[in-house]
């Protein structure tokens, strides 16, 4: 309910005009209601972005077990997928959300792969999953502002890149 009158009060007036009042009236709940939840709007904002990004990820996977290398190259469509609906989004937002999108598409990146790693005894596994999730993610922006070609294009020139760093240094 609290995303839903978000979305709903985002498409009348800009975020900066939203206040937690206002999301709480319009969601129908009260505002203790809301702070049980998220301590501020911009917490709000990260979980509704996070839970896109999720179902980009999971759309991308199909629901089935994949191999390491496709279940990266799964990761990286989704964050081409998300990162290009950013970009071709509505000027008045995404200018205010792009940094609170890209920090959130690193950071259920790095968590994705870094599980991977961990099951797979990588060394230095955070390391690697911070490294990987950067890059993906710059890749991903880079692609979506240039429009040169397609996130399959993308993923299989990013891939190899990204297998080659989480696999350095066993």
């Amino acid at each position: 309910m609290l995303f839903q009158a978000f979305q709903e009060l985002l498409a009348e007036r800009g975020f900066d005009q939203i206040s937690v009042q206002d999301i709480a009236e319009r969601s129908t709940l009260n505002r203790a209601t809301f702070y049980d939840h998220f301590p501020d709007k911009f917490a709000l904002l990260e979980a509704m972005i996070g839970e896109r990004f999720g179902l980009a990820i999971e759309a991308r996977m199909g629901g089935e077990v994949a191999t390491c290398d496709k279940s990266l190259r799964s990761l990286i469509l989704a964050a081409c997928d998300f990162l290009t609906e950013l970009e071709a989004g509505c000027d008045k937002h995404r200018r205010q959300f792009e940094p609170i999108a890209e920090s959130c598409v690193r950071t259920i990146l790095r968590e994705s792969i870094l599980r991977g790693l961990e099951t797979h005894g990588a060394k230095n596994p955070g390391l690697k999953a911070t490294m990987a999730s950067w890059a993906i993610t710059g890749a991903a922006i880079q692609g979506a502002r240039e429009k040169k070609m397609s996130s399959e294009e993308l993923a299989d020139a990013v891939l190899p890149t990204i297998l080659t760093a989480l696999e350095a240094g066993g």
